[in-house]
């Protein structure tokens, strides 16, 4: 995430030129009250926070749809974990879910054709901040309605959902941002209204809505980064205390037990080289442990390139697509928007929408609610 970014100085403030003396160091007050001002005028990474979106709406939808012939026996009246024995449990844990406020099939069948509609509008942006609440309470209701069915994968998804409800994720490639990109050049030549007092009241409500979004945001922001950092950390420091970590043959028991050997053959295949085994425990462990240390620095590339070789393992060789493509996408927070800007530049000949919401977030006019961005001179 682009922590690092929220220094930037604003667009107007002079950078001091190369070879010039930049004056006194600012204190740590100064320094913290400067971070706390950009922090509360401007939302950072909107680029990784778009991709968390399209990811993560892709990612349902593409699991709804896998799952569609089995629908009824995992969600459904027909489930041998009927919604009468899910209603019991959610009054131990508090749970909730749509599913189970009726037992009828062709409720159940609008529900889940709503899921299908509500992941697509979330992928594509339109109306986020409602479509976001309402995908968070798809996924919400279908965890809740067979908890005793997911892995890890499902449990990051539905943190992942409720997090991004707080973000703007809907200000870079949407088709909110599309919209109001359009709505703002369709406005330049409008003039304004004359009641200065009408003016000053909207201007006012215009900056505190500015305000809030961007806090909400950042904290939204913030929260992923220190989710994903708390999991890799966690789960690396609970490798260190197991002994088969320590000695190199973990991977190697995980290679042979049956209900992760999705390709038996691939499994003996790759269980076959005792020592690349070994150095893979160990440089799981060390890279887990080490990964939120790393984050405000260049290490932090070769690091989240061996985690995508990490996932892309588990997702091949113990079956886990799910929880392997939920980690890769919770990843790519921490990439900077100057990597997200390349990369819509080498896709601009495939369509427009690696510039959509470029001129819509910098427009003052319609319903941009995001102030410009400056573009950083390094991450």
């Amino acid at each position: 995430m682009e922590t690092e970014q929220a220094l930037v100085p604003h667009r107007g403030v002079p950078r001091t030129p190369d070879g010039a003396d930049p004056g006194p160091r600012r204190r740590g007050p100064e320094r913290v009250g400067a971070l706390l001002t950009v922090l509360t005028e401007r939302p950072v990474s909107l680029y990784a926070a778009a991709v968390l979106r399209i990811g993560y709406g892709l990612l349902y939808l593409v699991f709804l749809l896998r799952e569609f012939p089995h629908r009824d026996e995992i969600w459904g009246p027909g489930s041998p974990w009927t919604p009468e024995l899910a209603r019991q449990l959610f009054g131990q844990t508090g749970w909730a879910s749509i599913l189970t406020l009726s037992d009828s099939r062709p409720y159940f069948e609008t529900c889940y054709a709503l899921a299908l509609l509500t992941s697509a509008l979330f992928l594509l942006g339109w109306r986020t901040r409602v479509v976001s609440v309402l995908f968070a309470v798809v996924v919400a209701s279908f965890h809740a309605r067979a908890i005793f069915m997911t892995d890890g994968g499902d449990n990051l998804i539905l943190l992942m959902a409720l997090y991004l409800v707080l973000t703007a994720c809907g200000r870079r490639w949407s088709l909110d941002a599309r919209r109001t990109r359009r709505r703002a050049s369709a406005g330049k030549g409008e003039s304004g209204s004359t009641d200065s007092g009408a003016d000053d009241l909207r201007h006012q409500l215009a900056m505190s809505r500015r305000t809030l979004t961007a806090v909400l945001h950042n904290c939204g922001m913030f929260v992923i980064a220190a989710q994903v950092c708390f999991l890799y950390g966690s789960a690396g420091l609970y490798k260190v205390q197991g002994a088969s970590w320590g000695n190199g043959t973990a991977l190697h028991y995980v290679l042979n037990l049956d209900l992760f050997r999705p390709w038996p053959e691939l499994s003996l295949l790759a269980d076959e080289h005792d020592v690349l085994i070994a150095v893979a425990c160990y440089v799981t462990v060390l890279v887990q442990v080490a990964f939120p240390f790393v984050l405000f620095g260049r290490l932090k590339y070769p690091v989240l390139t061996m985690l995508l070789g990490m996932h892309l393992g588990i997702a091949v060789l113990m079956g886990l697509p799910l929880f392997s493509s939920a980690m890769i996408i919770a990843d790519a927070v921490f990439l900077p928007d100057r990597f997200y800007r390349a990369l819509g530049q080498l896709l601009r000949p495939v369509g427009r929408w690696a510039h959509i919401g470029e001129a819509g977030a910098s427009a003052r006019g319609g319903e941009a609610l995001v102030p410009p961005q400056p573009t950083p001179s390094s991450h």
